[in-house]
């Protein structure tokens, strides 16, 4: 249930902010004295501009989604982040053909400062970042249940 409700509510707060972000009345802002601007691309292609055609997209996507889906008890939150932020990029690719992204970091170190990103893809990182973060301590709070039994004596 953890991983749907976060799924969903990441998809509904990247509706919201794509809603909000893409009407003509928004104008470009700086945030965090210039470290954060929002603007506004359509993307066509695949994250990075990978070199993958964009009728592959969608059906790659939904793949790896389930595929997601059926590791969701290995990280609830991460998998619902995940979940949600590539549902939500799936759902803008399927009904515009493109993906709106709207959040630039402009004095990122690297190449990252040319990106342009969205809630999706953030929340697609974060949600990255916590099984990387699990799979690195896997005593965190949890894990699977055999490896606390372990812990304990058990099994």
């Amino acid at each position: 249930m953890l991983t749907a409700f976060t799924a969903l509510g990441i998809f509904g707060g990247c509706t919201t902010a794509r809603w909000y972000l893409n009407r003509s009345s928004r104008r470009k802002r700086e945030l965090l004295g210039g470290r954060i601007q929002t603007t506004a691309v359509w993307n066509a292609g695949a994250a990075f501009s990978l070199p993958v055609p964009a009728e592959a997209l969608p059906l790659a996507s939904s793949a790896l989604l389930a595929l997601l889906w059926r590791r969701r008890r290995q990280s609830p939150v991460g998998i619902g982040l995940i979940l949600g932020g590539g549902m939500s990029n799936l759902w803008e690719r399927l009904r515009c053909g493109r993906v709106y992204d709207y959040i630039q970091f402009p004095k990122a170190p690297g190449p990252l400062h040319r990106y342009v990103f969205n809630l999706a893809d953030i929340s697609i990182f974060l949600g990255g970042l916590t099984l990387a973060a699990k799979s690195a301590c896997p005593r965190m709070p949890g894990h699977s249940g055999a490896s606390r039994a372990v812990d304990r004596g058990g099994i």
